[in-house]
C-alpha cells in the first residue's frame, strides 16, 4: 500500500460563520469560514430573510391589495352570462315566411 495517499485529518477543526457563530468539527481543513450556519439559515431559525433588490415582493402584494378592492365592483362570467340570456329572452322574434306572391313577416312572442 502506498504511504501518505490520504489527506490530514484535523479533528479540532475550527468553523466560524459570517453572524459571529463558531464551533468545532473534524475536518481535512485546520480552519472553514462559512456564510450561513445552523444558528442563522432560515430553515434552522424559521425567520424569513428577503433579499428583494427588484421590489418583486412589494409589486406582488400591491397587485394582490389591488384585485382585493376591484374584485367586489366586478361582475363574473355566470351573471354576465345570466343577464345577456335575459335580454334575449325579452328580445321580439321576426320570422320571415315565403309566400307564393307576396313575403309577409309574422310576430311571435317568445315565452
Amino acid at each position: 500500500m502506498k504511504k501518505d495517499t490520504h489527506p490530514k485529518y484535523y479533528p479540532n477543526c475550527k468553523v466560524s460563520c459570517v453572524c459571529g457563530n463558531s464551533f468545532i468539527t473534524g475536518s481535512t481543513e485546520p480552519e472553514i469560514k462559512v456564510e450561513l450556519c445552523s444558528a442563522c439559515h432560515p430553515f434552522y431559525t424559521g425567520k424569513q430573510k428577503l433579499v428583494d433588490t427588484a421590489r418583486r415582493v412589494e409589486k406582488f402584494a400591491a397587485k394582490v391589495s389591488a384585485k382585493d378592492t376591484v374584485a367586489p365592483t366586478k361582475k363574473g362570467k355566470k351573471v354576465k352570462r345570466a343577464a345577456r340570456a335575459e335580454v334575449r329572452a325579452k328580445k321580439e322574434v321576426v320570422v320571415k315566411t315565403k309566400d307564393l306572391k307576396k313575403i309577409s313577416q309574422v310576430k311571435l312572442n317568445k315565452k
